[in-house]
């Protein structure tokens, strides 16, 4: 399964790098395969290692804090690993050329 998840720390300030740095720090260590956005964090893998990564990165962040808002989008296709990276080259196929990265 793909999933796609952001955790906002509020009432924080405007800045959230050390934060968001924190939460990768914890995705890495994860082994799982993950790509970064400028407005999330995408993670391949298992439902239960998948959701125990993103509660842990939530309560780190959250200890930092009194409100932090999580956002978790799922993908999930029977069949169909290694579409962290898939999914886009098929899109690249479709259109002919390379996309942004």
């Amino acid at each position: 399964m793909l999933v796609e998840f952001s955790i906002v720390p509020l009432g924080t300030g405007s800045s959230v790098g050390d934060k968001v740095a924190d939460v990768l720090r914890i995705v890495d260590a994860s082994g799982l395969p993950y790509k970064i956005n400028p407005m999330g964090t995408v993670i391949e893998g298992e439902w239960d290692d998948v959701m125990k990564t993103i509660k842990k990165c939530h309560l780190a962040i959250m200890k930092k804090g009194d409100r932090v808002l999580t956002d978790i989008k799922i993908d999930d296709r029977k069949g169909m690993p290694k579409r962290i990276d898939e999914k886009v080259k098929a899109l690249e196929r479709r259109l002919g050329k390379p996309l942004k990265k």
